[in-house]
């Protein structure tokens, strides 16, 4: 039961990283571009995350913290990086496609 489990979170984590990392190399912008990597990215990246934890605790008898940490470390620094990085476009007036200027289209 628990390599079904960790199987099917690691092709989530595989799926999700996969479809990021195509958003980041086919969308038109950069502000288009930063919700691969931060979004889909991040969730498959946590589930991967998540299958080796789960793995190395039931191997060790023991909760797995590198894991854990790296997690979390992960979900509170993608946002904000994020945030950031579209701050700094946003100042140096990065240009933005029609689709980004006007989403109704």
């Amino acid at each position: 039961m628990l390599d079904t489990i960790l199987a099917i979170l690691v092709l989530v984590g595989a799926f999700f990283t996969l479809v990021g990392s195509i958003a980041l190399v086919k969308l038109p912008d950069f502000y288009m571009r930063l919700h691969g990597p931060t979004k889909a990215t991040t969730l498959g990246v946590g589930a991967i995350l998540v299958a080796s934890a789960l793995y190395f605790t039931f191997k060790a008898d023991s909760i797995s913290l590198h894991e854990v940490l790296v997690t979390l470390f992960l979900f509170i620094t993608a946002p904000v990086s994020a945030h950031l990085m579209a701050k700094a476009a946003l100042h140096i007036k990065m240009k933005q496609s029609e689709k980004t200027q006007n989403p109704q289209n």
